[in-house]
């Protein structure tokens, strides 16, 4: 029998699975097209870009653009934002679907568990402009909010125009708006558990939270880790849309995270090179932790994602 070569088992695969092959093609274009071609923009951060100049005829200007951003006024206001915010949202965000999955996992009314689902997924589609608009309207001075808090015998304020509230407020506004849909994928590693488990637990005595705490929780473990180790991946990072629309220059202060200062520096001030070297810092700090994550995970539990 003859040895093939790479390429002839790669014709012979396609030949083979060429529906499958098919069938993926739309997705590897995409990210051909739109995450792969595009990185070579990344020579910018080291460039002074001038787009009439193209990035191959633009001067290079090295590490300068990084040095500036570390040694500028806001580097360390930007850090601060960007970590506290991710650490809340990690802290406060990333048990909820977790807990919401095993409550709705314990409930036997079928009717009353879509019920919950359906309400829960619902705000994942409603869009951030609306969102926005929700939360303005719940904040203003005369919104049903200030109502709660002068029913209680507290006064009336803008709440959206305090910086010491914004950071609960975009939290909660982020929980309330992804927990249902982040739940699936908590759902789906539950129905993978055991039922025998289950019943052995409840011959030996154990009670409802016991069997939670023994059975269900180590039943869905990896799952926890694997989404743990995703989300570390995005710990510097943070979705500028709905922070750009809430946030003010009254709120700058703790409201100001890089995604906002790479927009207003990068597309307001047409300043690319710099936007992008601030970014591709972001962007390594990112793939610094999920490494990390990755590292500490396979070595405490054995379980990681390569």
């Amino acid at each position: 029998m003859t040895k093939q070569s790479f390429g002839q088992r790669v014709v012979k695969d396609f030949k083979k699975n060429k529906v499958l092959y098919l069938m993926v093609s739309p997705v590897v274009l995409f990210y051909i097209l739109f995450h792969y071609m595009p990185m070579y923009g990344v020579l910018m951060a080291f460039q002074n870009f001038r787009p009439a100049h193209g990035i191959m005829g633009s001067d290079w200007v090295g590490f300068d653009h990084f040095i500036r951003f570390f040694q500028g006024p806001f580097f360390w206001r930007l850090m601060r934002n960007t970590f506290v915010l991710n650490v809340q949202l990690l802290i406060f965000g990333f048990p909820a679907p977790i807990i919401l999955a095993i409550l709705l996992n314990e409930v036997r009314n079928n009717k009353f568990k879509r019920t919950v689902q359906t309400i829960t997924y619902m705000p994942f589609f409603i869009s951030t402009m609306v969102v926005v608009g929700i939360i303005f309207d719940f904040t203003l001075s005369t919104g049903v909010i200030n109502d709660i808090i002068v029913f209680f015998g507290g006064s009336r304020r803008n709440l959206m125009a305090d910086p010491n509230l914004f950071r609960p407020i975009y939290v909660t506004s982020i929980i309330w708006q992804t927990i249902g849909w982040n739940s699936i994928v908590f759902l789906a590693a539950l129905a993978g558990i055991d039922a025998e488990q289950h019943e052995a637990a409840m011959i030996d005595g154990a009670g409802r939270f016991r069997r939670i705490w023994s059975v269900t929780i180590p039943g869905i473990l990896p799952t926890i880790v694997i989404m743990l180790i995703l989300r570390m991946g995005s710990m510097m990072s943070i979705g500028f849309e709905q922070i750009i629309l809430m946030y003010s220059p009254a709120t700058f202060e703790t409201a100001d995270v890089i995604s906002t200062y790479v927009y207003r520096v990068g597309l307001l001030q047409g300043n690319f090179s710099f936007a992008t070297a601030i970014n591709l810092f972001n962007t390594l700090m990112n793939f610094a932790l999920i490494i990390s994550a990755n590292a500490i995970s396979r070595r405490v539990n054995e379980t990681s994602l390569w």
